[in-house]
């Protein structure tokens, strides 16, 4: 019970971290499709750029953080040598990275579509290459168990981050209007999206000078017997990352290459902004993961809990399903937070998030093969998963547009989730509490398909029908779990 009174604490500061930064982030949603209209497709090109930029920084760290944590803590390794291996390894790859895309950029750009931007392509080449640098020391804060500094870096480039995008998108454009001649000294109207990528430059390279401490407090080693070791535990993993992220990125990157109609960024940004609001779920999955990694490979006697893991994913699974019931609950409000051209979008928000519910479990599930060193099963779950979401897309994509991308994360995190469990309760087995997740599960899902029902048709009195929903849920676990810990 200590160690989950652990896990709790850890999860809720690398949640704080990840929720409030990501609902500060928000304030950028309602200013970029406020800013930039769904027509121009100007928010699509953002969408479909960062899809792009997800997939590089998984391939640009290729599984390093969760190698770094699992030789740092293994019998007979040095934990300062794993990491200054990893750190080197990461940072000579990611430069190379850089140099390959300023060497290419004119084809690499045509190619993605932005030929006459090419410089939306090598700054956001640099902005990754330094993100997938940085998570190395990111995850040496989690080693070490320093989440206060880790949250404080993560909310610093937020705020920097908002910062400008205030300024460039919203202060300086109005102040252009007047002052043309002054303002357009450091601000040019015709730059639009652009302004986004250069900002996140900006920032990412400020945060790299708070890891001083990080990279210049331990004398620099680079074992080569030990990097091999490492890469054939990682590249599984890498495999895995990769599909993993296409899990989540495929569709805004091959949107605009399957789509049938002429607005394929204006679509692709109404389904990108609309899929913000569901990226809740993101969080909390994401809130877990920074806490739940050292957990299990953290040197406990706890290391083979079995039911340790059994309740974390009840806990999990209980708290994601509230917070679909709250999202849903209040789609009226949030809906606010992206501009009234996105709104036709909002029929995926439902389906998003519980795609997002099912990658979180999958995520707890996959934890049996890492502990065994048999990471080439995360590989192949991932890939079925990655490639039924790939075939839904290109199936369904040009006939029903993004509501096939949002069918298809679906369809793709289920697939992997079920085969993960299947395969692992033969490898790995844990008694999960299967009863109390599927009436928790049931109950959900009356209660959405009730909320749904008052939204179309209660008008203002949706709001009160669904906070009941809501606290009628949330007083149901309460009684259930209490129940529970008073019978022990």
């Amino acid at each position: 019970m200590a160690s989950l009174k652990s896990l709790a604490k850890e999860t809720a500061i690398y949640g704080m971290s990840s929720i409030l930064g990501r609902f500060l982030n928000y304030l950028l949603v309602p200013l970029y499709t406020a800013k930039l209209s769904a027509a121009s497709g100007g928010y699509g090109v953002i969408t479909n750029v960062y899809a792009y930029v997800a997939l590089l920084l998984v391939i640009l760290t290729y599984g390093m953080e969760t190698t770094f944590f699992r030789f740092a803590n293994k019998e007979g390794e040095d934990p300062q040598r794993v990491y200054s291996t990893i750190l080197a390894m990461v940072g000579t790859t990611s430069l190379l990275f850089v140099a390959l895309v300023l060497t290419f950029i004119t084809p690499i750009s045509s190619f993605m579509g932005y030929g006459d931007h090419p410089s939306y392509i090598w700054v956001m080449a640099m902005t990754v290459a330094i993100d997938a640098f940085q998570c190395i020391p990111f995850a040496y804060l989690r080693y070490k168990k320093r989440p206060i500094k880790f949250a404080a870096l993560k909310l610093l480039f937020i705020v920097l981050n908002i910062a400008l995008n205030i300024l460039f998108f919203l202060v300086l454009p109005a102040l252009y209007v007047s002052h043309p001649d002054t303002v357009g000294k450091i601000y040019d109207p015709t730059v639009g999206a652009g302004y986004a990528f250069y900002i996140n430059l900006a920032c990412t390279g400020s945060i790299t000078f708070c890891f001083w401490k990080e990279l210049t407090g331990f004398k620099p080693a680079f074992d080569r017997k030990l990097m091999k070791r490492m890469l054939s535990y990682s590249w599984p993993i890498l495999v895995l990352g990769i599909a993993g992220i296409l899990n989540q990125t495929a569709d805004k990157i091959l949107f605009p290459y399957i789509y049938k109609g002429n607005d394929a960024h204006s679509q692709l940004g109404i389904y990108g902004a609309a899929s913000k609001i569901a990226m809740i779920m993101a969080m909390i999955t994401q809130a877990f993961r920074y806490a739940y990694e050292p957990f299990v490979f953290g040197k406990s006697k706890d290391k083979d809990n079995r039911d340790t893991y059994a309740k974390a994913m009840k806990y999990f699974i209980i708290f994601t399903l509230l917070a679909f019931l709250m999202v849903v609950g209040y789609m009226d409000i949030l809906k606010h937070i992206i501009g009234r051209d996105y709104w036709s979008g909002l029929r995926v928000v439902p389906i998003v998030m519980a795609a997002e519910i099912m990658m979180g479990i999958y995520f707890n599930l996959s934890f049996w093969y890492k502990l065994i060193d048999k990471t080439i099963w995360g590989a192949w779950f991932s890939g079925i998963g990655c490639a039924v979401l790939i075939a839904v897309n290109l199936i369904f994509v040009p006939r029903y547009g993004y509501m096939a991308c949002a069918w298809a994360g679906f369809a793709g995190y289920g697939t992997a989730m079920v085969i993960s469990y299947l395969v692992g309760q033969k490898h790995y087995p844990i008694n999960y509490p299967l009863k109390d997740i599927a009436i928790y599960t049931i109950i959900a899902v009356v209660f959405f398909w009730l909320m749904v029902m008052a939204n179309g048709h209660l008008g203002l009195g949706a709001l009160a029908t669904n906070t009941l929903l809501v606290v009628l849920f949330a007083a149901f676990i309460a009684k259930k779990e209490g129940l529970k810990i008073r019978k022990r």
